[in-house]
């Protein structure tokens, strides 16, 4: 595809910019432009950024990751096309290296200097991978959640050093290392199983499992959080949230209605599907971000669960009339750290099913003229929607 397939296509000033809000006293947000990835019928899966903030790389449903700057939008190049040949269900940017996993079982590493490829490693015939992620020793490890199965590979001989069959019955969508802990790793799947390892030494399933958590559903995503990441979120693809400690196994909240609570707490239309979480850490604040399937609308939602509480508070912050499809990423720009009322400039970027990657701008000092949405978005609405929405997969 040619490059002026990736310029900036800005929408008309009405549509352009819009506000992201919660209370009278937020700050203001805006869209600040939208990139077409493809004008064909290709959607965005996941967008991750290097280290340094310098690239962010996009995944699309045709295969393919293209690379852009995440502070101009800027298209500079892109990997994998035609290489894979099934889904790219999960990618990585370190240093000048690309990582990407596929379900025709293959993960491969691209330089993102050259574009090419440097090393593929396959899981087997018949075999998909859905996940991956480096630690272990000098994050030479590398886990793979696969059919049933969590594979593990030496990335510096590129040989298989052990396969776990017996912990998971179905597949495993989240293969995750603990930040600070680099031989702990932490399997999710469909089973409904979150499981612990310790990956030191020889690996096998008998030896080396820590511990069993029973989500009880299909299991799509988790993360970690808390001062020593001790906390781990997990979203389900019926859309609930559990909150779980690591240390000890245990369920500390569990928001089985938790598209109802998020509902409540804004005038939007209903949340249909939740994207992902988000971690401040500077003040220990998880946000749930929920979105409506029909104006593409996000929100990011405060998780209140301590102290005997189990809420999803009024969103702090709204992105709306950026997307016009269901929204499959969202990244947060490096200013977020410090937490959503105190970021400047690119608050973050947005990807999703209409294939276009949107930018929001969190510096309301500019001099254009925006057409903001009133805070009665966070206002409960006593009109119910009766449209019956379901995320699709």
């Amino acid at each position: 595809m040619e490059t002026t397939d990736m310029d900036i296509e800005p929408n008309n000033q009405h549509q352009q910019q819009h506000n992201i809000t919660a209370t009278s006293s937020s700050k203001k947000f805006a869209l600040k432009n939208t990139i077409q990835t493809n004008f064909g019928d290709d959607y965005i899966f996941q967008i991750v950024h290097k280290e340094d903030w310098t690239t962010m790389a996009v995944s699309l449903s045709s295969n393919t990751v293209k690379l852009y700057s995440p502070v101009t939008g800027q298209f500079v190049g892109e990997c994998c096309k035609g290489q894979h040949s099934d889904s790219i269900n999960e990618i990585l940017l370190s240093g000048n290296v690309l990582y990407s996993c596929s379900s025709d079982g293959t993960l491969r590493a691209w330089d993102t200097r050259s574009y090419q490829q440097v090393a593929c490693l396959n899981a087997g015939p018949s075999q998909e991978i859905f996940s991956f992620s480096f630690g272990g020793t000098g994050d030479n490890l590398l886990a793979a959640g696969c059919k049933s199965q969590i594979l593990f590979w030496d990335w510096r001989s590129k040989n298989q050093v052990a396969c776990l069959e017996e912990s998971h019955m179905d597949d495993v969508t989240q293969v995750r290392f603990v930040p600070g802990q680099q031989n702990k790793l932490v399997s999710a799947s469909i089973d409904g199983l979150i499981c612990t390892f310790d990956t030191s030494g020889e690996i096998n399933d008998e030896d080396h499992m820590e511990s069993v958590m029973n989500v009880g559903t299909s299991i799509g995503k988790v993360g970690f959080f808390g001062g020593t990441y001790d906390k781990l979120w997990c979203l389900t693809h019926i859309e609930t949230l559990s909150i779980w400690d690591l240390n000890d196994s245990r369920l500390e909240a569990n928001f089985e209605d938790a598209r109802t609570l998020a509902s409540n707490s804004w005038a939007l239309d209903q949340v249909d599907y939740f994207v992902d979480c988000h971690y401040s850490a500077a003040n220990d604040h998880l946000w749930v971000i929920g979105a409506t399937n029909g104006g593409g609308s996000l929100g990011y939602f405060p998780v209140a669960y301590k102290g005997g509480m189990r809420s999803i508070l009024s969103p702090e912050a709204v992105l709306h009339g950026g997307h016009t499809g269901v929204v499959r990423s969202v990244l947060p720009s490096a200013t977020i750290k410090s937490g959503i009322s105190q970021t400047q400039g690119i608050f973050g970027w947005t990807g999703g099913e209409d294939g276009r990657l949107c930018c929001w701008l969190s510096d309301a000092s500019s001099d254009i003229n925006h057409s903001w949405i009133s805070t009665s978005l966070v206002e409960k609405n006593t009109k119910k929607s009766k449209k019956n929405r379901h995320r699709p997969y």
